[in-house]
């Protein structure tokens, strides 16, 4: 007995094993070799270098913000120490223009006061010439011939007269002058007064102008000093960007070559369980009971859903068979949701790497399984459409949010105002109202 149940047992491995072999080569395909799998370690590596760039992304983002704050207000200064250059140099003018009167009206006042002094010392002189003639000789010069040829004593009493009316009217004019030049000296003491005032305004208003000139250049050299400051900053932020989007594309390439070993080893699986239940069916069963299903199991949880099709009807379908699934971040492929991984944040604290459902750019990769493969990250998927105007989005479009340039958010737009999304974790695949706070201002489409 022991030995015939040997036997047959012996030809049951055997049958299966030809089954399998037959069907390995027949009516199923062989499996493609494995791709490659990252270790732990790598992707931790690099999910720290993407956590680093951020963090260094992050302090140049807040010094650059500073220095250019900073720049600002030495762009504010330098402009207020312009206006004071321009305002001593316009009193600098001015004084010049004020000195230069000045020192002509003095000139002028001065030739005046001379000329005033000549004139009287002539004066002078010609009265002082008169009055000796007068006393030595008891009238002007000549004047004996003038006493000489008077006809009778009226005559002469009355060039007698004559004679003392022209010395007195020598005295007036000499006080007359001597007046004259008092007022004219007087006016240039007034003149080189003004002149002295205008040229110490004119000292005052250089000495003012020098100043403004050398601030103005300090201004300038700070303000230069900080905008190259400014622009090495910024430099350095966008080196650092170029090596956080390197370390976030490696993160991104390395969780994707994961998913998709993943999903190469769920395939496998199924496939290996079909074969085993196509064996099992083609191998007769000694006790005459039915042979028993496996269900196929893997990362993958399928659930009923529209079939995959390139029509934009399809994909919104597909996308709408999944409401109510959770969202799981990594979670999601081409087959439904599966498990989400680890981000060592948000999401594990959320406990998405427990739980089988979708990210906002896996339900999209399940939901254009009919189209084209996607890759599991939003930017990449976006980027992948035809961009046309929100005006003109219509259903099977794909729609995106971003901050500061970077998109984190993708969603698949089906009409009246009305979106279907994966959102964030602890939510649901649901239908939303299509929020335009942030979102991008085309939409992308892969269809159509």
């Amino acid at each position: 007995m022991a030995a015939r149940e040997s036997r047959w047992r012996a030809r049951t491995v055997v049958s299966v094993l030809l089954a399998v072999s037959l069907g390995s080569t027949g009516t199923s395909a062989a499996v493609p070799p494995p791709p490659p799998k990252p270790s732990d370690s790598e992707i931790d590596s690099s999910r720290r270098a993407a956590e680093s760039g951020a963090a260094e992304v992050g302090v140049l983002a807040n010094q650059l913000a500073e220095a250019e704050a900073r720049l600002t207000a030495l762009q504010d200064d330098v402009e207020v120490k312009l206006e004071d250059a321009n305002k001593a140099l316009v009193d600098l003018q001015a004084a010049q223009d004020t000195a230069g009167q000045a020192e002509r009206d003095a000139e002028t006042a001065r030739r005046t006061a001379d000329a005033a002094g000549l004139a009287v010392e002539t004066a002078r002189q010609n009265l002082d010439r008169f009055v000796a003639a007068s006393f030595q000789q008891g009238s002007t010069l000549d004047s004996v011939s003038a006493y000489v040829g008077a006809e009778n004593p009226r005559d002469l009493l009355a060039r007698a007269q004559m004679l003392t009316a022209l010395s007195q009217s020598q005295f007036n004019v000499l006080e007359d002058l001597q007046r004259a030049q008092t007022e004219k000296g007087n006016a240039d003491a007034t003149a080189r007064a003004a002149l002295q005032v205008a040229q110490q305004r004119q000292a005052e208003v250089t000495q003012a102008k020098a100043g403004a000139d050398a601030a103005l250049a300090a201004a300038v050299q700070s303000q230069q000093s900080q905008a190259a400051r400014a622009g090495q900053l910024e430099a350095d932020k966008a080196t650092a960007e170029q090596r956080l989007f390197d370390a976030q594309t490696r993160l991104g390439g390395l969780q994707g070559q994961r998913r998709r070993y993943e999903d190469w080893l769920a395939q496998k699986q199924r496939d290996d369980d079909e074969r085993a239940r196509q064996a099992a069916l083609a191998t007769p069963n000694a006790r005459g009971a039915a042979p028993s299903r496996q269900r196929p199991s893997g990362p993958s949880v399928q659930r009923p859903s529209a079939p995959a099709g390139a029509s934009v009807e399809a994909v919104i379908a597909r996308a709408l068979s999944q409401i109510g699934v959770p969202y799981a971040w990594g979670g999601g492929n081409a087959y439904g949701p599966t498990l989400g991984i680890r981000d060592g944040g948000v999401a594990d604290s959320f406990g998405d790497y427990r739980k089988i459902g979708f990210d906002c750019s896996g339900l999209l990769i399940y939901a254009f399984a009919g189209v084209r493969p996607l890759p599991h990250y939003s930017g990449y998927q976006y980027a992948l459409g035809r961009k046309v105007p929100l005006s003109q989005m219509r259903p099977g479009d794909l729609l995106a949010w971003s901050t500061a340039g970077r998109i984190h958010h993708i969603a698949l737009y089906i009409g009246n105002g009305q979106m279907v999304e994966a959102q964030q974790s602890g939510t649901f695949v649901k239908v939303s109202p299509v929020r335009y706070g942030g979102i991008l201002p085309f939409a992308s489409r892969l269809i159509g």
